[in-house]
């Protein structure tokens, strides 16, 4: 997530479809699911859960808090924060938090990951929900430990809907690391491994869409993330810049979510995005978080498309380029804002179809695919709710994302270098 003076090594489509909800039988779905985590973490140890699943909630909102790095305080104290609400008969609140050893002794100084169901408490210091699962010894880098931790979710606190939280380091793409290792989310230092942009999209594939997919983490709110996921969630609630240490102040979404369960998803995601940023405005420290309608994101490269084949038809790369130049940046300067880089070429175009076509371009981001964006900050007033790749030398690494190849953007980006 998270920019605590890090530096720069981490801070880290197709017609919309849908993927079935996933359904779990109560009696088999406990062995099918131990099973599969097994496979995964071999030293899983199952805490028996108290009685039967409940029924279902309104929501059930799951956190996978992978602290097994350098964020690891942090970790324990979103998790205080979500006690300070707890889970409800309509909420369900449930984590997994991971921990290694080496940075934060507090709460015990236990290691390997936990699985709570979050229940209130007035300990802001101190983790007591009841564990409802050990494991020794896992890998919260596996994408397929994520996809156990929401099944496991879905059939022991079932709901109508269903919200995912990936706490971490995130690092969007990023091309001034590694083509394939140093971009994406979750990172763990016992393993070494991450989640790429790519085993994102398997993970929602394999976990049947949710109605909220957000990234307590850096730099993930870009169009090639976004892309990619579009299929697995109906909203996205992330960053276009990088997140300080704290990240998301659990409390305080939460809490109107269990005052309110009968919030939509739209909803929920905007109550989000407000109060990351209320937070962070209240502090006087800058931030930028939005929440993005996915169900758009196809006609949204159509009409990107049709845009930069005008601007390259155009011949006006010196514009472009200015415009790449003065548009909002982030944390790497690579990393744009999408509506402020199209409305300064328009700005600066003289051909009526780069104009005409980048404004109906405008319209779609602002009214069908950003739903809410909110900035806090001077340094970010033009941070607009979704960043895009625009670099000064391009890397084929990129070529492997999906929004490289449904859309001509690839080209356009070679283009105006």
């Amino acid at each position: 997530m998270k920019n605590k003076l890090l530096g720069a090594l981490l801070c880290s489509v197709m017609v919309s479809g849908a993927f079935a909800a996933v359904t779990f039988d109560q009696q088999g779905s406990v062995s099918t699911i131990v099973a599969q985590l097994k496979n995964i973490s071999p030293d899983a140890q199952i805490v028996p859960l108290p009685g039967n699943p409940k029924a279902p909630a309104k929501w059930t909102v799951m956190v996978y808090v992978n602290a097994k790095n350098n964020l690891e305080s942090y970790g324990l104290g979103d998790v205080n924060e979500m006690e300070a609400v707890g889970s409800t008969p309509d909420m369900n609140i449930v984590v997994e938090l991971g921990r290694i050893a080496g940075y934060s002794s507090d709460d015990g100084d236990w290691t390997g990951s936990r699985r709570y169901l979050i229940q209130k408490d007035a300990d802001t210091a101190t983790i007591t929900s009841p564990v409802v699962m050990e494991i020794p010894k896992s890998d919260m880098g596996n994408w397929k430990n994520v996809v156990e931790f929401v099944k496991w979710s879905q059939a022991q606190y079932p709901a109508q809907h269903y919200a995912l939280v990936i706490w971490n380091h995130g690092s969007g793409w990023n091309k001034a690391l590694p083509p394939e290792s140093g971009k994406g989310i979750s990172y763990d230092d016992e393993s070494g491994n991450h989640i790429t942009t790519g085993q994102l999209k398997s993970l929602l594939a394999e976990t049947g869409k949710l109605e909220i997919l957000a990234m307590d983490a850096c730099l993930m709110q870009m169009l090639e993330v976004a892309y990619e996921v579009r299929t697995g969630a109906d909203y996205i609630v992330g960053s276009e810049e990088t997140e300080p240490g704290d990240g998301y102040t659990y409390n305080t979404w939460l809490g109107p979510l269990a005052a309110n369960p009968s919030m939509t998803q739209a909803e929920l995601s905007k109550t989000m995005v407000n109060s990351y940023t209320d937070h962070y405005q209240s502090i006087n420290q800058g931030g930028t978080q939005s929440s993005i309608k996915t169900e758009n994101l196809y006609k949204l490269g159509q009409l990107t498309n049709a845009w930069v084949t005008a601007v390259m038809a155009s011949g006006e790369a010196a514009n472009a380029k200015a415009a790449r130049t003065a548009a909002q940046a982030f944390y790497y300067s690579s990393n744009k804002d999408m509506v402020h880089f199209v409305k300064l070429v328009i700005a600066g175009s003289k051909n009526a179809d780069v104009k005409a076509k980048g404004e109906e371009l405008l319209n779609f981001l602002s009214g069908s695919v950003i739903y809410h964006n909110r900035a806090t900050g001077a340094k970010y007033a033009n941070a607009l709710g979704l960043a895009i790749y625009i670099p000064t030398s391009y890397t084929a690494a990129y070529d492997a994302l999906e929004w490289a190849k449904d859309s001509n953007w690839d080209d356009f980006i070679k283009w105006i270098k």
